[in-house]
């Protein structure tokens, strides 16, 4: 059985995506919008890029994961198009 996640990926620019994975792959960096992302990135900067993905909750109930995401979207900011990539629930400022 795998754990269940909720990450938080860092960009080179500093916005933050927050997502879940209830597989655990290694491979897996969510689903933010690649438009919005590269928007964000010149050329020359997609060139070379290290982002960083950071394991928030580690957990083996997938209710708790699905229930927990909105709760850590909205603690790191990561809705405000100013911080981060995440799109809902929507930021109300």
């Amino acid at each position: 059985m795998s754990l269940k996640v909720i990450y938080k990926i860092t960009y080179p620019n500093g916005k933050i995506y927050i997502g879940k994975d209830l597989t655990d792959s290694i491979n897996y960096f969510g689903s933010a919008s690649d438009e919005l992302i590269a928007k964000d990135f010149t050329r020359e900067q997609r060139q070379s890029m290290t982002i960083r993905k950071d394991i928030l909750l580690e957990s083996d109930d997938a209710a708790e994961i699905n229930r927990r995401e909105s709760e850590f979207i909205r603690e790191y900011q990561s809705n405000n198009p100013d911080i981060g990539y995440n799109r809902w629930p929507k930021f109300r400022s």
